[in-house]
């Protein structure tokens, strides 16, 4: 039995090593994070405020590097597929159902219209007997879903939002005749789909830069960040703007050099993903610090019997226990990519913080970095789990393909949490603005569905908590 795991609260620079800095440069967003929701979002302002300076800021040397970095050994390649969720998971009302049900819909019009290789497989949600209601459930709560209105002119109360169809065992083996005789049921759920994750990457990263002033740096890694203060301009420095300027200073540190550059920012978007609440944490208070809590999970490719003729993706139940609603993990489950390839995954194991990471500012945070190595330690354990809907996969045939880290904001058995967009604003005694001048927003526990929600997240934090024209735009 695995003990209790403790929740990281480390801060940027933890150990005082940078000191404020009068910034030398002026833009209005700042993206802190180059992953795919910093770059949706990044896109969406370009787009929003053609005139306005939007720059991503990404530690990594490329685009979407820590996605990379989480599948270690996976192919880059046009093979490299992830899920596009269809919103049923959730409760009705949260912005993980919400956001993902308008990213889904975003998402198939941007791979349509920028070519993004892509694919709607659909998915069946396979239950054995007792498990029934749990799909009965899931159905009922799928004809009650409507689109969220503050964010898209869809009006029609005839079109379902989430359309789903219950399957008996034997419908559900019509569509995938591999699956095994104690599958009592299944819920059909047609909206779900696979794409090309780089891809999409690249396309808006395209946009950035080919925007009016859109930019994306690379190896550049914020060390510190602090609310602008004027009372600490020197004197022979004029201010970078205008004496009521408002905003936050934002040091980066680059790999070709030991210094920083400091830039002041008047909006800065904390889109950091496993670093999200470090920044967030340097400013505030030791006892209101925001803990993060790593979850593990491991990907096997398959090769072998018992899936000649799967064609969609297959989930099984998860957990009806406490764990009755899904909230931290969908179960080990078949996914496609987009040439036909089987991988199952995830499983879920929490990560442990070592105890120096507590105590020794000096300690390096990313120690989640040392689990990204695949081994074959997870296979039985998930093989005993897929071979549960699908009797024929041999564990001979399970590779160990890629590992996966969420970060999140509850520890285990902790519940639903939601997605979360913290809005801060730089009052200091030299504050001159209005209480709402100089918004920094930190996005907290993107975790899945993020690939599928980022269109919608980004239309979420600029249209609404960035007060944007909301106007429609070219996907």
């Amino acid at each position: 039995m695995q003990g209790a795991i403790r929740g990281l609260k480390r801060a940027l620079n933890d150990n005082g090593k940078y000191r404020y800095k009068v910034p030398e440069l002026a833009v209005d967003h700042l993206i802190i994070g180059g992953g795919v929701v910093g770059l949706a979002i990044a896109r969406r302002l370009c787009q929003e405020y053609p005139s306005k300076s939007t720059y991503v800021v990404e530690r990594h040397a490329r685009a979407g590097e820590e996605i990379r970095l989480l599948r270690a050994l996976l192919n880059t390649s046009s093979r490299n597929s992830e899920v596009i969720h269809s919103g049923l998971y959730y409760p009705t009302e949260s912005l993980k159902t919400s956001l993902c049900i308008r990213g889904r819909d975003l998402m198939y019009q941007y791979c349509k219209t920028h070519n993004i290789p892509h694919r709607q497989t659909g998915k069946l949600v396979v239950a054995k007997q007792e498990q029934l209601p749990y799909i009965h459930g899931l159905h009922e709560k799928s004809l009650k879903l409507r689109f969220p209105t503050a964010l898209t002119a869809e009006t029609d109360s005839q079109v379902l939002v989430l359309p789903t169809e219950l399957l008996a065992g034997d419908q559900a083996r019509a569509l995938e005749p591999d699956l095994s005789r104690d599958i009592a049921g299944a819920l059909w759920v047609p909206s779900t789909g696979i794409m090309n994750s780089h891809d999409f990457m690249q396309s808006l990263e395209r946009d950035i830069i080919e925007s009016e002033a859109g930019q994306v740096a690379y190896c550049a890694r914020v060390v510190r960040i602090d609310p602008y203060q004027r009372t600490k301009r020197p004197a022979n420095i004029p201010y970078v703007d205008s004496p009521a300027e408002v905003g936050w200073v934002v040091q980066l540190n680059s790999s070709e050099s030991e210094g920083t550059d400091a830039i002041l920012a008047r909006t800065v978007i904390n889109s950091s993903g496993l670093s999200s609440t470090f920044i967030l944490n340097s400013l505030l208070p030791q006892a209101q610090r925001i803990p993060i809590y790593y979850a593990k999970g491991s990907y096997a490719k398959y090769h072998g019997p018992g899936v000649s003729s799967v064609r969609h993706l297959i989930y099984p139940c998860p957990e009806t226990g406490p764990n009755q609603h899904a909230f931290q993990s969908l179960g080990t489950h078949l996914t496609l990519d987009l040439e036909g390839q089987i991988r199952f995954g995830p499983d879920l194991q929490w990560i442990s913080a070592p105890d120096s990471i507590l105590s020794e500012p000096e300690a390096e945070a990313d120690f989640w970095s040392q689990h990204l190595v695949p081994d074959d330690a997870q296979l039985p354990e998930m093989h005993r789990a897929v071979t549960s809907y699908l009797p024929g996969v041999s564990l001979q045939g399970l590779q160990p393909d890629y590992v996966g880290i969420r970060p999140k904001l509850v520890p285990p058995g902790g519940g639903f949490q939601d997605f979360v967009f913290k809005v801060d604003y730089p009052i200091t005694p030299s504050y001159s603005g209005t209480l709402e001048s100089g918004p920094m927003i930190s996005l907290l526990g993107i975790e899945s569905p993020g690939l599928t929600s980022s269109l919608g997240i980004a239309e979420h934090v600029v249209t609404k908590l960035l007060g944007g024209s909301g106007e429609s735009r070219t996907i």
